[in-house]
């Protein structure tokens, strides 16, 4: 009888199951109008809207929303995040923490003025961490950064987070941030435009209504001399 010769194993792996749309349906859809992530993440509290970061779930939304999270990671996450409650709310407290130093710095910034030198002691021992964990790879024969072991732990959500802030912070870029100018909005963008002249954080929502508020006062003034002229003329007959 001949040798069949070693055994060969005929069983494939079976492919990880890309995550439902529907694990995802609780999520808040933030607005991405920022130009930056470090500007979105700071804009997910704003002065006429409530808190969209309300628990670890909406800070992993917010990156994988922002393409920093595939879905399977982001599903890996929300598990990690639910089997450790305590944990989870201490590291969203952070976030929150970072959110409110980023904003205060990026304001400053605006203004043309030194930040708190508390806010960038907080950054800066965050981006510690960020790069302490940041490696340079060859990617298609070209250097790039890239995560060491990836975005696998919630505590790392931060970490682009970060970088992102330092990016922009040490670039020309920086000149172009921005605050909206509707009187109930202060949320963060960066000005891309030719002659640098945007004003609004989206056009969809406080660009839309400054403009409807613009026609309101038009139509208002117009017909303002006709309805003088008309209780005029009612005076004088009488």
């Amino acid at each position: 009888m001949a040798d069949p010769g070693p055994a060969t194993n005929t069983l494939t792996p079976t492919p990880t199951p890309t995550p439902s749309p529907a694990l995802f349906a609780d999520e808040y859809p933030f607005d991405l109008d920022g130009g930056r992530l470090c500007l979105d993440f700071a804009n997910s509290l704003g002065l006429s809207s409530s808190d969209h970061l309300r628990s670890l779930v909406d800070l992993i939304g917010f990156c994988r929303q922002s393409g920093i999270l595939a879905d399977d990671t982001a599903h890996h996450l929300r598990t990690r995040a639910a089997r450790a409650p305590a944990a989870a709310d201490a590291l969203l407290a952070r976030a929150k923490l970072l959110r409110a130093a980023l904003f205060r710095i990026f304001a400053a910034v605006v203004r043309r003025e030194s930040p708190s030198p508390t806010d960038l002691d907080l950054l800066n021992a965050e981006l510690a961490e960020a790069l302490a964990n940041q490696q340079l790879v060859v990617d298609g024969g070209r250097f790039a950064w890239e995560w060491r072991g990836g975005l696998t732990e919630p505590r790392h959500l931060l970490w682009p987070v970060v970088r992102s802030a330092a990016d922009l912070l040490l670039s020309e870029d920086r000149l172009g941030i921005r605050e909206c100018a509707a009187s109930d909005c202060a949320w963060l963008f960066l000005d891309t435009s030719r002659n640098r002249s945007r004003q609004w954080c989206s056009m969809r929502t406080c660009g839309n209504r400054a403009k409807a508020r613009r026609h309101h006062e038009r139509r208002r003034r117009a017909d303002s001399p006709s309805r003088t002229a008309s209780a005029t003329n009612t005076g004088s007959a009488s």
